[in-house]
Order: structure tokens, then sequence, then C-alpha cells
């Protein structure tokens, strides 16, 4: 009995219940935010490599990839530098220190039980004026507060900000209180993917400004160790 209530609970690392086109993002928006003259990448949750492939062909970088799935790595090897296939904070240990002019983390951190720890122990592998280049969604999201605040719902979905595999949520303040927490210096922190709502510019001007980040369905930023 004790066996079957187990098989029952949910598997918060388990991402086989994603939808296909989960790990075939391009995720362009996010390709400004690494340096032009950054030649050495590490793009952690890299999926099948379609963003990485991006960065060798724009940058002609070296670009490495760590990814979770197996299946999405073994793509991702045809694409990249070089490809190590588990989790991360197991594989940190096999990456070269002070070597990446920029590592990323696209919507990658919010799945991590402590980003904290994984981006101090990152710290390391950055070569000298390397910089973390991520993507993190924002639970400020207009569209997720009128299903909290209004629908009186929180509900977990296969992809998105309410992501079933999410273990950690984040706003703006969060988000720079994390950064800064860990010594880190905040080059560039900016919304990204906003939503175009006829009501949302009058709701920020009414209220001073206090829910302008709610049009933001993600945070991008450029961070790098203080010195």
């Amino acid at each position: 009995m004790r066996n079957k209530l187990k098989s029952t609970f949910y598997n918060p690392f388990d991402f086989s219940s994603k939808p296909n086109w989960y790990y075939g993002l391009y995720r362009k928006e996010m390709i400004k935010y690494v340096p032009r003259t950054a030649k050495t990448i590490l793009d952690v949750g890299c999926s099948s490599g379609l963003f990485g492939a991006q960065l060798k062909k724009v940058l002609g970088a070296e670009v490495w990839g760590i990814e979770l799935n197996k299946e999405s790595a073994l793509k991702a090897n045809a694409k990249l530098s070089k490809v190590l296939i588990g989790d991360i904070n197991e594989l940190i240990k096999d990456i070269p220190d002070s070597y990446f002019d920029a590592v990323v983390f696209n919507d990658v951190l919010e799945h991590l039980v402590d980003p904290f720890e994984v981006l101090l122990k990152m710290k390391k592998k950055l070569a000298p004026e390397g910089v973390i280049v991520c993507s993190l969604p924002n639970i400020r999201y207009i569209v997720t507060l009128k299903r909290l605040l209004i629908n009186k719902q929180w509900k977990y979905e296969d992809s998105g900000i309410m992501d079933k595999t999410h273990l950690r949520f984040f706003t703006l303040n969060s988000i720079k209180y994390m950064f800064k927490s860990l010594n880190f210096e905040i080059l560039k922190i900016e919304g990204i993917n906003s939503i175009n709502l006829w009501f949302v510019p009058l709701l920020i001007i009414i209220t001073f400004g206090y829910f302008s980040d709610t049009k933001y369905q993600e945070f991008a930023c450029v961070v790098k160790p203080s010195s």
C-alpha cells in the first residue's frame, strides 16, 4: 500500500509531460543580452541547442550546453561545441574554472532547488569580466495576478509562469535581492515579452507606476561578480 501511494506523488523533476515544443524554443529575444565579445559561452538548460546554435552563428563562439533531458541533449550535441547531460548541481564540478565569458540561464533558475547556491558556484566558472545572462518568469505578471486575485485560482500548468516544475517564484524585487545578496553587480535588468491589454497602461497610471512590472511575463538580466 505504501509503494502504491508513493507512486502517485508528483515528481517536480519529471519533465516527461512537457509539450513537444518545450525543448525547441529559439529564445531569439535573449540573444541581444549576450555580450558581442563573448567567445566562450555555457548555455545551462540548453534544450535541443537552438539558442546556442544561434550564438555560435552570430558570435562565432565556442558554446557548451548542459541539459537534463537526454533526448534533447543528444540533439543539442549535434549543434553545440560540447554538451553535458545531467543535473547542473552534479555537473558543475566538471565545468572548467575561469573559462566562460558568458553563462546563460534561460528560464532555468526557477527550476532549481537552490538557485542561490548554483549562482554562487558559477562565479568560479566565469572568465575575467565574464557575465551571467538569464531570463526569469515574473509571478506578478498581470495574467497570473488576475487568476489569483480575481479567479482565486493557483493552478499549475505544463508550461508558462505556473509551470508545475517550477520550484521557485520571482518578482522584480526578489530577482534584484537574489543577485545583490550573492554580491553580483546588476548590469541590466528589464522586462521582456510584455502583454498588450488596454487596461494595463491605465492601471499603471492610476497606481503611479506601482503595477508597471505586471505587464512583463519575464525579466532579462545581465550580471557580473562585484569586484
